[in-house]
C-alpha cells in the first residue's frame, strides 16, 4: 500500500526548498510544470513550464502570493501572471486541443501537453519538479510531487500561467459558442453549464469523451 502523504509537509507558501536542492548540485536550468484544465467538460487542456533563476535574491518574497492557482482569485492570477513572466528566466504554455483528448484519453494527453511545454521552452531543463505527474516522454531527470503546486514555487508558477492562459482562452470562445457561458463556467461542469447542454446540446469544443457518460446519467436518466 502506498504511504499517505502527510499534509504537514505543506508550507504556509510554496518556497524553492526542491529547486535548491537540483541548484546545489550544479543543475541550474529547473523547470516547474503544472496544467489546468484536466477536468471540465468543454475546453482545451493546458500546460505551462516555468524556468526560475537560481542567482535572484529574495526570490520567493518577489514572488510573493504565488501558490496554487486554485487558492487564488482570478484578479490575483491576473496580477502575478505578469510578475511571474517578469522574473522567469524562460517559460512557455502549451496546449491538448479537445479532438486531441477525446482521440488519445486524458491519461496519455496530460503527458504529451507536458512535453509540449517543456519543448516549447528556450533553454532545456536539466531537472524537471512536476505536480505529481512523471512523464515518461521525456528523457530528463523528474521529481514528482504531491501537492507540488502548494510546496514548489516553480510548479506553483507554472499553475498560474497555465490556468491564466485557459481562463482566458475559455473567455474567448464563449463569444464563439454563446449560451454555454463559458466565461463563467470554463468547461467546468456547474449547474448553469449542465443546463445549457440540455437546452443547446453539445459544441464543438464539448469533450465527448467526458459528456457522453454525463449525458446518460444527468439527462437522460
Amino acid at each position: 500500500m502506498a504511504k499517505r502523504f502527510d499534509p504537514e509537509l505543506i508550507p504556509p507558501a510554496p518556497t524553492l526548498d526542491f529547486e535548491k536542492i537540483q541548484w546545489q548540485q550544479g543543475f541550474k536550468i529547473v523547470a516547474g510544470l503544472d496544467e489546468a484544465g484536466r477536468g471540465p467538460l468543454a475546453g482545451p487542456l493546458c500546460a505551462a513550464a516555468v524556468i526560475l533563476p537560481f542567482d535572484v535574491t529574495d526570490l520567493e518574497e518577489k514572488l510573493f502570493g504565488v501558490r496554487d492557482s486554485k487558492q487564488m482569485t482570478s484578479f490575483e492570477r491576473e496580477t502575478l501572471a505578469p510578475v511571474i513572466k517578469e522574473f522567469a528566466v524562460d517559460f512557455a504554455i502549451a496546449w491538448m486541443e479537445v479532438e486531441e483528448i477525446d482521440s488519445m484519453g486524458m491519461g496519455q494527453a496530460g503527458r504529451i501537453v507536458f512535453y509540449r511545454a517543456v519543448n516549447g521552452l528556450r533553454q532545456t531543463p536539466k531537472h524537471l519538479l512536476i505536480d505529481y505527474f512523471r512523464v515518461s516522454e521525456l528523457e530528463i531527470a523528474q521529481t514528482c510531487l504531491v501537492k507540488g503546486d502548494q510546496r514548489s514555487l516553480s510548479i506553483a508558477c507554472a499553475s498560474v500561467l497555465a490556468k491564466q492562459a485557459r481562463d482566458q482562452r475559455m473567455i474567448e470562445l464563449s463569444t464563439v459558442y454563446e449560451g454555454y457561458h463559458f466565461e463563467q463556467n470554463k468547461g467546468y461542469s456547474t449547474p448553469g453549464h449542465i443546463k445549457a447542454i440540455e437546452e443547446l446540446g453539445l459544441c464543438v469544443i464539448h469533450r465527448h469523451s467526458f459528456c457522453d457518460h454525463l449525458l446518460q446519467e444527468k439527462l437522460f436518466e
